[in-house]
């Protein structure tokens, strides 16, 4: 009988996060919601990027999670 694996979701979001006080908040908000995933920031590139990996990745969650936190985000392509 064959194994079914889920192939991880990647979702990486352009933010307005200036540094990493306020990145390690919003990394913490996220894993309250989303234990099983793998978030992180990349505050080096001009565009902040978030990006969230896991198995079911919430797009309008997150993205209303970081409006809830004054947090600019968008989805990217």
């Amino acid at each position: 009988m064959p194994v079914f694996q889920f192939k991880p979701t990647v979702e990486i979001f352009r933010t307005n996060v200036p540094d990493k006080t306020l990145a390690n908040k919003v990394i913490s908000v996220l894993y309250n919601y989303f234990p099983d995933t793998q978030i992180n920031f990349d505050l080096e590139d001009c565009d902040r990027i978030l990006r969230v990996e896991g198995n079911i990745i919430d797009v309008k969650k997150v993205t209303d999670i970081l409006h809830s936190l004054q947090v600019d985000a968008e989805l990217l392509p």
